[in-house]
């Protein structure tokens, strides 16, 4: 099982998020999202990511470069799974878990509950909170052919953990996974940081988190 330890993001005021992209890239280390879980889907996007926090905020930043790149979706808690998309998945209890799902372009889609089939979606305006940043912007577009670099910062504060009261996430342990799709790209894909033992591409199993530890 794969572990973090989140670090405390250092910082002497309030950051827009261009400059909590640099501050995560000073501070942190970056973790690859690399495993192949599933023979039927074996294309593999160079993805990769770094994660911090600040007590009240989650602050991720992807890199990713693959060879089609989708973002049809516009709309908060639409079908970002079908586009290129990056995701991290957290439990802060072990049993429930909120599903952070973004699309290259920001779209969000963000839910909460037990499992697959018991997800409550967080409401479209608590999600308006949170901030993202992507290197191709934030238009939709059709899916375009060829070898594609881009980055995505991502901020997450603590009132879009809409059913959980946590104060701060210092001292917090959780656990988590993260990931790529692109489930109607030319190429779909299905890559994990840590393993999920599943016949079926599956991320909806908390079973198969690894861990986080928020300094």
């Amino acid at each position: 099982m794969r572990k973090i330890v989140v670090k405390e993001v250092k910082t002497n005021k309030p950051a827009n998020i261009k400059e909590a992209g640099h501050l995560l890239e000073s501070q942190t280390i970056s973790h690859p999202i690399n495993i192949l879980n599933w023979k039927e889907f074996d294309y593999q996007p160079k993805t990769a990511f770094r994660i911090g926090h600040t007590g009240n905020e989650v602050w991720l930043k992807y890199y990713v470069s693959e060879k089609y790149i989708r973002a049809v979706e516009s709309k908060t808690n639409g079908d970002v799974y079908k586009d290129s998309c990056v995701e991290f998945f957290i439990s802060l209890d072990k049993e429930n878990y909120y599903n952070f799902e973004f699309n290259c372009i920001g779209t969000k889609h963000v839910a909460y509950g037990q499992g697959r089939h018991e997800r409550k979606l967080i409401s479209p305006k608590i999600l308006e909170a949170i901030k993202t940043d992507s290197s191709l912007g934030s238009l939709p577009f059709e899916e375009k052919i060829g070898q594609h670099n881009w980055e995505m910062i991502i901020i997450i504060p603590l009132s879009c953990f809409a059913y959980s009261k946590i104060k701060s996430l210092k001292g917090l342990k959780a656990t988590a996974n993260f990931y790529k799709c692109g489930d109607e790209t030319s190429e779909p894909h299905y890559v994990t940081w840590n393993p999920v033992g599943t016949e079926h591409p599956d991320y909806h199993r908390p079973e198969f988190f690894g861990e986080l530890y928020f300094e």
